[in-house]
C-alpha cells in the first residue's frame, strides 16, 4: 500500500480527489442469474454503414450527450441513423435480454457488468468483437469484464469508483488533513466529525442498490481472497465465517456515525443531507457527481475508502467498476453500421466528450479529461483499487441477503444474527 505523506488541504484534495454523482445508479451493476447458453458470432466489421440503428441502454441522464455524439456520427456516416432506446435501469435489467434477443431493440446494446453480461453472453446475444482494432485503445486491466470464455464480446465503457464521497470543506474545518489509512483512523475521523456537530455519513439504508457500495470497501481487505462473494455463492465461504463476521462487527461500530432512521433513508434524502452540509460523507460512489452538482453543491468533494485493517496489511485503497458494456447484437441485420458506431464511441476524442459531459471516467487510454472533478480524481485511475466485489454475485437473492445483513446491523441486529439470517438464504439458494 502506498505511504500517505503529510497533507495540506490542497494536497488532501489532490490525493483523495474530487468526485460527484449521477442521478441514477449509472456505473452500478445489478445481480441476477446466469443460466443461458449460446454461441457468439464475429461482428461483420466491413458491412455498409447505412440504415437505422437502435442503441439500447439505461442511462437516461446521458441522453443529451449521446444525442450530440450521434449527430457527429451521422455527419461522418450520412446514410446511417441512430435512435436511443432507453429504459430505467431496473426495467433494463429485467427485460433487456429478451428484447435484444428478439431483435426488438439494440443493434448496439449495453450490459451491466457481471450477471447481466453473463446472461446475455450465454444467450449468444453478443457478436465477437475480438478482431476489432479499437480493442487496443482500451486499458488491458479494465477490459476483462467484457470477456466471456476467453473471447472479447463486449467493451466496458465506464470507469467509476464505488467509494464514499466526502465534503472536503467540512474535513478541512474539522482539522482532517490526511486520509485515514486504517480502521481506527476511520473511526477517529467519524468521531471528530460527530463531535463537531456533523453527521459523519448519510447512509441510504432503504436503497439496497446504493447501500451495497460501502460493502465493497468494507470487505476488500477483510476477505481472504478477491473472489470472496463468488465463494459465498458457491458455498466455499459462508456469511458466518470470521472475516464476514468481522465486517459486520465493523458495521456495528458505525451505528453512532449515521443519521437517525438510516435504514429507512432512500438515496435522494441522503444526497440532500450531503448537499446541505448536514453530513460529511455519502457512502456511494463517484457516479453521483451529476446529482450532487445539480443539487447546487459548490464545495470541493473527494473520494475516501474505509481501510478496515492495519495500514501495513491493506492490499487495496479503493474500489473501481468497469461497466456499461457495449456490444453488437448477433440478431441485428445491420452489424456493419453497429460495429462502426462501437468503433466511433471508442475514439479517445469521442470518449472524452462522453466522459467530461457525464463526469465519469472511461476505460480507454489517451483520453483528455477536462472536467475539473474528473481531473481531481484522475489519480484514482492508478491507485491500488479492487474491481467491485459485490457484482461477483450472479444470484439476486444471495446478493440481497448479504447486503441486507449489513443494513440490519446498522439498524441494531447483532452481527451474529445478521450473518446467520443471510447464510440461511445462501444455503437455500445453493442447495
Amino acid at each position: 500500500m502506498p505511504q500517505n505523506p503529510t497533507l495540506t488541504r490542497r494536497h488532501l484534495l489532490q490525493f483523495l480527489g474530487a468526485a460527484g454523482a449521477s442521478a441514477a445508479l449509472g456505473g452500478c451493476a445489478g445481480p441476477g442469474s446466469s443460466t443461458n447458453s449460446g454461441p457468439a458470432s464475429a461482428a461483420q466489421t466491413t458491412g455498409p454503414v447505412t440504415g437505422e440503428l437502435s442503441f439500447a441502454h439505461w442511462r437516461a441522464e446521458d441522453k443529451a450527450v449521446f444525442d450530440q455524439l450521434i449527430r457527429q456520427f451521422h455527419k461522418r456516416y450520412p446514410d446511417a441513423r441512430v435512435a436511443q432506446d432507453i429504459s430505467p435501469s431496473d426495467d433494463y435489467q429485467a427485460s433487456a435480454l429478451q428484447q435484444v434477443k428478439g431483435g426488438e431493440v439494440g443493434d448496439v446494446f449495453t450490459a451491466f457488468r457481471g450477471a447481466q453480461f453473463l446472461d446475455m453472453a450465454g444467450a449468444g446475444l453478443f457478436a465477437d468483437l475480438a478482431a476489432l482494432p479499437v480493442i487496443d485503445r482500451y486499458r488491458t486491466d479494465m477490459i476483462q469484464p467484457g470477456e466471456y470464455e476467453g473471447t472479447q464480446l463486449g467493451l466496458p465503457y465506464q470507469l467509476v469508483f464505488n467509494m464514499p464521497v466526502f465534503n472536503a470543506d467540512l474535513f478541512d474545518q474539522h482539522g482532517v488533513s490526511e486520509p485515514p489509512d486504517d480502521w481506527d483512523g476511520f473511526l477517529s475521523l467519524c468521531e471528530t466529525l460527530k463531535s463537531g456537530g456533523v453527521t459523519p455519513m448519510a447512509f441510504p439504508g432503504a436503497d439496497l442498490g446504493n447501500t451495497t457500495h460501502l460493502l465493497n470497501s468494507m470487505v476488500m481487505n477483510n476477505a481472504p481472497s478477491t473472489d470472496m462473494f463468488t465463494k459465498i455463492q458457491s458455498g466455499d465461504y459462508a456469511c458466518t465465517d470470521d472475516w464476514f463476521l468481522k465486517t459486520l462487527e465493523q458495521y456495528a461500530q458505525l451505528r453512532p456515525y449515521v443519521q437517525p432512521n438510516a435504514t429507512g433513508t432512500d438515496v435522494e434524502p441522503a444526497e440532500q443531507m450531503f448537499a446541505s452540509k448536514q453530513a460529511a460523507m455519502l457512502p456511494t460512489g463517484s457516479f453521483h457527481i451529476i446529482a450532487l452538482r445539480s443539487l447546487g453543491v459548490k464545495f470541493p468533494v473527494g473520494l475516501l475508502s474505509p481501510i478496515t485493517v492495519p495500514a501495513t496489511d491493506a492490499k487495496y485503497v479503493g474500489v473501481h467498476n468497469a461497466t456499461f458494456v457495449l456490444g453488437v447484437n448477433t440478431a441485428s441485420d445491420n452489424q456493419g453500421a453497429a460495429t462502426a458506431f462501437i468503433e466511433y464511441l471508442s475514439d479517445p476524442e469521442v470518449a472524452a466528450q462522453y466522459a467530461n459531459a457525464t463526469v465519469q471516467h472511461v476505460t480507454l487510454d489517451g483520453v483528455d479529461y477536462t472536467n475539473p472533478d474528473l481531473q481531481a480524481i484522475e489519480h484514482w485511475l492508478h491507485e491500488d483499487t479492487i474491481l467491485t466485489p459485490i457484482y461477483q454475485f450472479t444470484d439476486l437473492d444471495i446478493s440481497d441477503a448479504v447486503s441486507q445483513a449489513c443494513v440490519d446491523v446498522i439498524g441494531g441486529t447483532s452481527p451474529q444474527q445478521a450473518a446467520e439470517d443471510a447464510q440461511q438464504i445462501v444455503d437455500e439458494r445453493v442447495q
